[in-house]
């Protein structure tokens, strides 16, 4: 006689349905909520800071290849220190590295508003203040992505605490621009960089509240453990996969960023204001993507996401280009960061979800590296391609390298998705929940066809 199988088994199996409350469950946890607080802080002046840098070199040179330089120091180290970076973090106390990491930031923080403030500062200082973030920024950021599998005890509460940080990041990007402008109108960038400063004092006090056993280390010999990630990427077809498509969709879109103070000046002839008002509404895009996946109960069905997320970056990118009034330009950068952040969060997502997590911080780090890293590459290439031909032809330029990218993936998609189904079910991540694939789709597509 066959076994009946066990219904708690079964019902373990299938996505959990929607409940009140569900977008905010990672909350309950304490030590993710002490982090969730801190970090929410932190990024609102992180993103004062970026915006107020880009003025300041910007004013001071008029340069559009300065702003693609600054922006490229900022991130491009995370393409050469990252995967070394990602085996520190696997061999570390992932808590106490981080401490050291924010505190370290908040030295270039203060740097940057003293020198400025008393006007000593010269474009080579903001360079080189670009590049020992850029190197922090190698830790700090898979940092942040692999100690939320820590601050959070059930699996099942992942998908939902990686979309809360990715909310929080985006609601720092919405906000944190139009204060900028206003602070900038008001006082000066030495004034932004102060804020920042004082924001990383947030986390900093978080991070000594929390209370998490040690994790699992990595303990082989540091170039075995180079080889070992490396070849782990190279074996699996989806993280592969995943990690060129967000460096495609980041090096192609992501570019537009270290551009705005141009067209901000330039092209809609405003000021700081302006900027504030076209990072702003990218940020709203950005925003709004995360607490679509926010509401997302299971990791099934975000390939489809990111392939619509990636055609409608593509077509908003294209459209910015061309687009000659403020207003026309600013639901084009709000779709936009819809697209981009709806790529690069669902992506995190599945990553976090079939990681092993002795390599958790190293795959991570190539991430990281995809992103983040592509992104500075793409915004130096973008700058110097803008003082040649103009920001407007630049962008139009990326934005159809990136349709075609985009309609490649979707081609694609069916086979990512053989090879992801045995590692969800290994998870027992076994069933689709229709009603979420439905959504997903919805979400995305019916704001491509608003677009097109």
């Amino acid at each position: 006689m066959a076994a009946r199988p066990d219904p708690a088994l079964a019902a373990a199996a299938l996505p959990p349905r929607p409940t009140r409350g569900q977008s905010w469950r990672a909350l309950r946890h304490p030590n993710y909520r002490l982090y969730f607080c801190g970090q929410a802080v932190s990024l609102l002046g992180t993103w004062i800071q970026q915006v107020a840098l880009a003025w300041l070199i910007y004013r001071l040179t008029g340069s559009t290849l300065l702003l693609g330089t600054v922006a490229f120091l900022s991130q491009a180290p995370q393409l050469l220190i990252a995967p070394f970076a990602g085996i520190v973090i696997d061999r570390s106390d992932r808590k106490r590295l981080m401490l050291v990491v924010q505190s370290l930031m908040l030295a270039q923080s203060v740097f940057l508003a003293l020198f400025t403030g008393l006007g000593w500062i010269a474009p080579w200082q903001i360079l080189a203040a670009a590049l020992t973030l850029g190197v922090l920024n190698s830790f700090d950021a898979p940092l942040r992505h692999s100690l939320v599998g820590q601050l959070v005890s059930e699996r099942d509460d992942l998908p939902n605490a990686i979309a809360l940080n990715a909310t929080i990041f985006n609601v720092a990007r919405f906000v944190g621009p139009p204060v900028a402008g206003l602070v900038l109108g008001l006082t000066s960038e030495a004034v932004c960089f102060a804020l920042n400063g004082l924001s990383f004092l947030a986390v900093i006090l978080a991070l000594r509240r929390i209370r998490i056993a040690p994790q699992e280390t990595a303990t082989t010999p540091f170039g075995s453990a180079l080889r070992e990630g490396l070849a782990y990427v190279r074996a699996s077809v989806p993280v592969s996969r995943l990690l060129q498509q967000v460096a495609l969709l980041n090096f192609l879109a992501a570019s537009y960023v270290p551009l705005m103070p141009a067209f901000a000046r330039d092209v809609f002839q405003g000021g700081p204001d302006t900027l504030g008002l076209l990072l702003g509404s990218a940020g709203a895009g950005a925003l709004g993507a995360s607490l679509y996946l926010m509401t997302r109960s299971s990791v099934r069905g975000l390939t489809g996401s990111i392939a619509g997320g990636n055609l409608l970056a593509a077509l908003a990118l294209l459209a910015f280009a061309l687009a000659d009034t403020l207003w026309l330009a600013l639901p084009m950068l709000f779709l936009l960061g819809f697209g981009v952040i709806t790529g690069n969060a669902s992506t995190n997502t599945i990553l976090q979800t079939i990681l092993p997590g002795t390599l958790r911080g190293r795959v991570l780090a190539l991430y990281t590296a995809a992103n983040l890293g592509a992104a500075a590459v793409g915004g130096l290439v973008a700058g110097w391609a803008a003082e040649h031909v103009g920001p407007g032809r630049t962008l139009f330029v990326l934005g159809g390298l990136l349709l075609l990218a985009a309609l490649r993936f979707r081609g694609r998609l069916e086979s990512l998705r053989v090879h992801l189904r045995p590692l969800y079910a290994a998870l027992g991540i076994t069933r689709r929940d229709a009603d979420q694939l439905c959504a997903s789709s919805c979400a995305i597509w019916v704001s491509t066809a608003w677009l097109m």
